[in-house]
């Protein structure tokens, strides 16, 4: 036991200096200059809805209140009864001054229904650059003008953003699927952007019509679950790049039951673990609480694991604030302190939802059963030279 309680400590350590890491690209990401965009485009957002989300109403809001020249928002639902559409006729009234547009079109196009619902609303688009953006995402007054910026250089295909967990109460379950994306999400994605990858993140993508049209419209998305991955690896396919812009929206976390937040959660992870299984296998290494635990769960009455345990709790805990800190400034205001007693019961549940990944490739999305993604149905990415990369 004494052996295992070491090589868990040897990884407990290794997670600490990864959350140190992920803390420090952050403060790095937040501390880059903001250089203002020569061009603003007019543009075109893309908003597919489905039902009344928690807080879903200011979320939309946000979008009316952007201090961009010109731009358009089309919000599209499948069902005329959806009450997603009534929040968007409430926001046409609140604000007539804006060019909101409403597409309510059952039709589908493949397995992936939000691409289907995108797929509908297109045909309103006006303007030659497109924002793809969830329904959940409260954005900065600067967001638009951000993301033309991201989108500038011509090598950039396509631009995304991080985002940062807002929960829609203080409930437990939304405070601990926001810590998870503010404190272990968004860190992650910034290591791995580091590290070379270049993932798109399905919250906002903006491209251009003409780099839609290159990898073969919306079309080529329908029947991927991750949808954002596949529109990421096939803008690198034709020699372009994903950009980072430096604007994070704030998220919704609605979940009201641990039993809610299990599934979603679940169904990131092996969307996750199917289109990446080794990065996915290794991330269990971003949890230094949990392995000292482990080391106590070996050896409980040793004393350096206890002291262990209270040590990665601390830097888990400063790391958290650090993050927020940061984030704070990139945003433009002071985030939520986390709730740092909730942080060992985060990790432990991220332990859990990995392990019960493994059990299938089915998700349940939206009232839908699919299978996810598996590696050989992602479209391959090719260097300059047209070889695989």
């Amino acid at each position: 036991m004494a052996t295992l309680a070491g090589i868990a400590m040897a990884l407990a350590a290794v997670a600490m200096l990864q959350c140190l890491a992920g803390w420090l690209a952050v403060v790095l990401f937040a501390a880059r200059p903001r250089r203002p965009g020569r061009l603003r485009p007019p543009i075109t957002v893309l908003k597919p809805l489905y039902g009344d989300e928690p807080l879903l109403e200011q979320a939309l809001e946000t979008l009316c209140r952007q201090h961009y020249p010109v731009y358009q928002v089309v919000f599209g639902v499948q069902l005329a009864s959806d009450p997603a559409a009534g929040v968007v006729r409430r926001l046409q009234s609140r604000f007539p001054g804006c060019d909101l547009k409403l597409v309510v079109d059952p039709t589908q196009h493949g397995r992936n229904r939000k691409v289907c619902n995108l797929i509908n609303m297109l045909p309103l688009a006006r303007h030659e650059v497109l924002v793809i953006a969830d329904s959940d995402l409260h954005v900065a007054p600067d967001y638009l003008e951000r993301l033309a910026a991201a989108l500038e250089p011509p090598a950039t295909g396509v631009a995304t953003t991080l985002y940062i967990g807002l929960p829609a109460t203080r409930a437990i379950p939304a405070l601990l699927g926001a810590t998870q994306i503010t404190h272990s999400f968004l860190p992650g994605a910034l290591l791995s952007r580091r590290l070379g990858r270049q993932d798109c993140l399905g919250a906002t993508m903006a491209l251009r019509r003409d780099t839609l049209r290159r990898i073969g419209g919306l079309e080529a998305l329908v029947d991927h679950l991750a949808d954002d991955n596949a529109l990421g690896r096939l803008v690198q396919g034709v020699g372009l790049t994903v950009g980072l812009a430096d604007t994070v929206p704030l998220t919704t976390v609605g979940e009201t039951t641990i039993a809610e937040l299990f599934r979603h959660e679940l169904r990131w992870a092996r969307t996750i673990r199917a289109l990446a299984p080794l990065p996915f296998a290794a991330s269990i290494l971003q949890y230094p609480v949990f392995w000292a635990l482990l080391a106590v769960l070996l050896t409980p009455l040793v004393a350096w694991t206890w002291i262990a345990v209270c040590i990665a709790w601390a830097i888990r805990a400063a790391a958290a604030r650090g993050i927020d800190r940061a984030l704070g400034r990139v945003v433009g205001m002071a985030l939520p302190s986390p709730v740092l007693w909730l942080l060992p019961l985060r990790e432990l549940m991220s332990v859990v939802v990995m392990i019960a990944s493994y059990g299938g490739t089915w998700v349940e999305w939206r009232g839908v059963t699919l299978e996810a993604d598996g590696p050989a149905q992602v479209p391959p990415v090719f260097g300059k030279d047209g070889t695989p990369g």
